[in-house]
Formats: structure tokens, C-alpha cells, sequence
């Protein structure tokens, strides 16, 4: 039996495992121009440096309110639409599919269309705020509201994931539970709360760890639709490492900044571990 995994846990060495270990060893070294690319042990001095890196920190709580936000938004809309794509209506099938098609699109090519929505003066918003007599709203070169709309375009994008799993899962509860349910009195919003919350938690929870691990790493979208500004304020932990890896050449720190960003998720993934294991002794009472 054991050597059934012994190709999956090869692959999960090959793609993870050596990554990490190289990431770990570099991260101990200097790699850059000042180095002339050479690789020289400096004793941990990328993680003191890291420690007090004011732009990292500033970026992890960017990332951070980055995907809490957008993934809180996600998870609530995406129960929305499962509980609507699970109803008997006509056409099902094609309605399923075409509400995966924000998912589907390429993330670059979806990131320009909504830098496009929210160009000034060109886009669309900014167009009807003019109507109105508003004035720019300059949505993507402000601060205050360039990392609103990366959410925005996030959401957009990544929502019928997440109501695709819980689809799954809708799918998967008796419907002699709900009849049950009524004939004692229940009514609906009550079998939401006692019976179709409890039975969607695993999957919840799963779709809470992919979308939280995505977000943690987005590069492409912010790339895309701000490059990290106005003044880095939507620069996210991934375009950190990028921009340090890639533009100022230093790969000793850049393997610094993933690790850690990696050390944060394996800890929440942990947590998220320990509630799924709640989760599934709470449908286990249910369904017995």
C-alpha cells in the first residue's frame, strides 16, 4: 500500500521539498550585486534585516488586510450563490458554467480588464462619476482606494471558486435532514443555521486554506493593475520578493521574505487543520 504514495510523495519532494531547502540555505547567505552574485554565508544576516525591514512589515499587513478582506467577502458571497446554483431551475447546467467563467480567465488578462474599469479618466467608472458631476475619483493613483480595487477585481475573479466547492458540498447533504427539519417546525433560516452551516464547515474550511494561500501570494493582480503603487501601497509579501529578486538583484533576502511568508501560512494551515477536525466530529453527530 505504502508504495501507492511513493510517486505522489516523490512529486510533493521534487515540487516542495527541495524549493524549501534551497530557499532555507540561501536564506542564510548574500546573493547580490554587492556580491557580484556570488553566494557568501553572512550569518543570518538577511533575518535581522528582515526584522527591521519597515517595508516588509508594511507589506505583510497589506497582505494580510488583503486576504482577510477579500476572502471574508469571498466566502459570503460564494454561499450566496451555492445556495442559488443548487435550486432546481431551468437551465442549471448552462448557468453553472457560465458563472465560472470569471475564474476561468486568465488572471493578467482579467487584472487589465479592471485597470481598464478603473482608469482616469478613460474607464467606465470614472466616465458615469463625471456624468454625475463627481469629479475624478483617481480610484487606482490614491492610496486609500488603489488597494480597494485590487479586492474588488479579487472577488470578482475568485468568488465561483470557492462557490463551486461549497456546491460540492450542498450536494452532498441529505435531504431528509430538511424534511425532518420541517416536520418539527424548523423553518428555513433555521435549517441554514442548524443544518446547512454545520454540514458546509469541512468545506469551508477548505476553501478558506486554498483561498487564503492564494492570496497570500498574489504577484500577478497587483502587478498588474498597480505595480505595487501609489507608493507601495498595494505591494504584497509575493511583489516584494519579486521586485527584490528580480529588479534589485538581492536573491540572498528575497529567499528571506518567501520563507517567512511560508512559515505564516504553515501555521495558519495548522489552525485550520485543527478546525476541520471539529468540523467533521460535528457532521458526524449530525448525520447519526
Amino acid at each position: 500500500m505504502t508504495l501507492l504514495f511513493l510517486p505522489a510523495g516523490l512529486l510533493i519532494i521534487i515540487v516542495f521539498g527541495i524549493p524549501i531547502v534551497r530557499y532555507t540555505w540561501l536564506s542564510f547567505h548574500a546573493s547580490s550585486v554587492l556580491t557580484k552574485l556570488e553566494v557568501l554565508p553572512n550569518n543570518g544576516a538577511n533575518w535581522i534585516r528582515i526584522l527591521g525591514d519597515d517595508r516588509f512589515w508594511q507589506d505583510a499587513y497589506q497582505t494580510v488586510r488583503f486576504a482577510s478582506i477579500s476572502v471574508t467577502i469571498e466566502i459570503c458571497l460564494a454561499i450566496l450563490i451555492a445556495l442559488l446554483l443548487d435550486q432546481k431551475i431551468n437551465n442549471r447546467g448552462l448557468v453553472r458554467a457560465l458563472s465560472l467563467l470569471p475564474w476561468a480567465l486568465p488572471t493578467t488578462i482579467m487584472a487589465l480588464g479592471w485597470r481598464w474599469i478603473f482608469n482616469t479618466p478613460y474607464g467606465p467608472i470614472e466616465k458615469i462619476f463625471a456624468t454625475l458631476g463627481l469629479g475624478p475619483l483617481n480610484i487606482l493613483s490614491n492610496p486609500d482606494t488603489a488597494w480597494l480595487a485590487t479586492i474588488i477585481a479579487d472577488v470578482w475573479k475568485t468568488t465561483p471558486f470557492i462557490a463551486l466547492i461549497l456546491l460540492a458540498g450542498l450536494q452532498t447533504i441529505p435531504n431528509e435532514l430538511y424534511e425532518a427539519f420541517r416536520l418539527e417546525g424548523g423553518g428555513k433560516l433555521h435549517a441554514f443555521q442548524q443544518i446547512t452551516l454545520p454540514m458546509l464547515k469541512p468545506y469551508l474550511i477548505i476553501s478558506i486554506l486554498f483561498r487564503t494561500a492564494q492570496a497570500f501570494g498574489v504577484f500577478d493582480l497587483i502587478q498588474v493593475m498597480t505595480g505595487g503603487g501609489p507608493a507601495s501601497s498595494t505591494e504584497s509579501l509575493g511583489l516584494y520578493a519579486y521586485l527584490n529578486a528580480l529588479r534589485f538583484l538581492d536573491f540572498g533576502y528575497s529567499a528571506t521574505i518567501i520563507l517567512l511568508t511560508f512559515i505564516i501560512l504553515i501555521i495558519f494551515t495548522l489552525l485550520v487543520w485543527l478546525l476541520a477536525s471539529k468540523a467533521n466530529s460535528i457532521r458526524k453527530a449530525i448525520t447519526s
